[in-house]
């Protein structure tokens, strides 16, 4: 369950039929095809990872960037990222989403923004096919790129595309892939890189496509301040600023990061329903600052929670990524800003909504049958 007003339930049932939770009580009588005996387990609903990179499963962990702020660390990274073929694609998708469910998490977005030059194949039918291997729910981001080094860009001319080919293909994604019903195993999200990665013109096109299909947004936005003043330079307005310009804001929309924004920011973020997909472990080891999340939430700003990528995480462990997101609160707020049955409604049910998912989330009658089976007797739990 992820609402605080409900108690845990124990010693119950749960009927599961198709991809939907039927019953829940005790000593339920049906004709179940598989019974899991699940006593000496605690289970709860699948977690919800709005925010990654999978392909940087590949590259974790290297030494000439592990002390490396955020631009510092992309413009060494692209380097090596800049060769990724089908193969890698391929192998960092499963590897990424296996790690994701060994920790809990049935549900998961990627953020896959490199289309070198020359890559043959479907990249996104890649990812599809190693999700629908492993039986995962899946919301990938059409991510894009326009702006290289010599338009004052990070990355090499060889990653990025026009806007003509990248608004093309993100057509083609949501005609082929994106599934609006809702127990979905595949949606599409459009999700420009960040605001100095394409051009304002991308940004202001994507956000239209998106509306006209009725899909959802992302992109980077406030993770530095390196970001706000490149964008103060190159824009003469801050980021959330110039998402509104783009019309890059609004329900649909969910930000990865979110650690600069001002007051007067946060009220906007409340006042138009953008959300936030909060990435800990990544900002704490970019350095990168520590998100507002409690204020956030007090606002009824919604906040999901998410691993990032792995070449700034070392790993998709989203039970840690949780843990971390309370922990990381607390340095900031204190011992009471935030409580865990908040932090388990954000890897939960809010990412869940940020994602398009009305009744993903919870484990309660009608909702999606997604489910995560924590052995209890183990040494790591004992005592608790």
């Amino acid at each position: 369950m992820t609402d605080p007003m409900k108690p845990v339930q124990t010693g119950v049932d749960l009927y599961m039929e198709g991809n939907v939770v039927k019953k829940i009580g005790r000593n339920l009588e049906v004709n179940a095809q598989r019974v899991i005996d699940c006593s000496s387990c605690t289970v709860v609903p699948g977690f919800v990872n709005t925010h990654h990179h999978f392909y940087q499963t590949l590259t974790r962990n290297l030494k000439a960037v592990q002390n490396a702020k955020l631009f510092d660390w992309l413009v060494y990274l692209y380097e090596i990222w800049k060769n990724i073929d089908a193969k890698a694609v391929s192998v960092s998708s499963t590897l990424a989403m296996g790690e994701l469910l060994k920790t809990g998490c049935t549900t998961t977005t990627d953020h896959h923004y490199l289309y070198p030059q020359g890559f043959e194949g479907d990249l996104m039918g890649l990812q599809f096919e190693a999700a629908d291997r492993l039986g995962m729910r899946f919301s990938p981001t059409r991510g894009s790129m326009s702006k290289s080094r010599k338009d004052g860009g990070l990355p090499p001319d060889s990653v990025v595309q026009t806007e003509t080919q990248i608004l093309e293909d993100s057509e083609r994604c949501i005609r082929m892939y994106h599934d609006p019903s809702p127990f979905s195993m595949h949606k599409i999200v459009l999700a420009p890189c960040s605001p100095f990665s394409v051009t304002k013109e991308c940004m202001t096109e994507s956000s239209a496509l998106a509306r006209r299909y009725g899909v959802r947004l992302h992109t980077h936005l406030c993770e530095t301040q390196d970001e706000e003043n490149d964008c103060l330079k190159m824009y003469g307005v801050r980021p959330l600023e110039l998402m509104r310009q783009c019309n890059l804001i609004g329900p649909d929309v969910f930000y990865a990061h979110g650690i600069w924004f001002n007051d007067e920011e946060l009220d906007i973020l409340a006042d138009t329903h953008s959300s936030i997909a909060h990435c800990p472990a990544s900002n704490m080891r970019l350095g990168s600052g520590i998100c507002r999340v409690t204020e956030m939430l007090a606002k009824g700003i919604n906040v999901g929670i998410a691993v990032d990528g792995s070449a700034s995480n070392d790993s998709s462990d989203m039970l840690g990524e949780m843990r971390l997101a309370l922990l990381l609160q607390r340095v900031r707020y204190g011992s009471s800003a935030i409580d865990a049955s908040q932090v388990f409604k954000m890897g939960c049910e809010n990412g869940a909504a940020m994602l398009g998912y009305d009744k993903v989330g919870r484990l309660e009658e009608g909702w999606a049958a997604d489910a995560a089976i924590f052995d209890m007797s183990g040494m790591q739990y004992a005592g608790s």
